[in-house]
């Protein structure tokens, strides 16, 4: 197989079942890697937000402080404030690792749809990057 970009209609797209051999079958393969990288878009805004939050969630040095000297005149309930916050983060940081995942695996997905050499894929996940960035990104001003 060359290494060279190439204008066709005939393409073996990630697995070998996504075998294209038609026109049509072309412009629905690069449909769905314009909506994979459109995916790919939104996930990295979604892990933003997720660490958002997640920073949110942990305790300032202030709120530290005001737990230690709660500590020392409730003698224990603090600790239960103490264990909540980590268990938050806990959970946020689990979040983030799963969006973290999802979002290689999808990255990995478009990079190897790229590595078929076919322009129209190419221009596919060029296109899809450009809508996915336009749409997703302004949601990030939301958080």
């Amino acid at each position: 197989m060359g290494m060279h970009f190439i204008f066709s209609d005939k393409a073996v797209l990630l697995f070998d079942f996504w075998s294209v051999h038609s026109p049509a079958g072309m412009a629905l393969s690069v449909l769905v890697v314009l909506l994979l990288a459109v995916l790919y878009e939104g996930i990295k805004v979604s892990k933003a937000r997720l660490l958002h939050k997640t920073l949110e969630s942990l305790p300032t040095a202030a709120s530290q402080q005001l737990i230690l000297e709660t500590d020392q005149d409730l003698a224990g309930s603090s600790s239960h404030l103490v264990s909540r916050s980590r268990l938050r983060w806990f959970l946020c940081h689990s979040g983030q690792s799963v969006v973290h995942v999802i979002q290689v695996v999808i990255g990995y997905f478009v990079m190897l749809a790229v590595m078929s050499y076919n322009t129209w894929i190419f221009l596919g996940v060029v296109l899809g990057s450009a809508v996915g960035y336009f749409l997703a990104y302004p949601l990030l001003h939301m958080v």
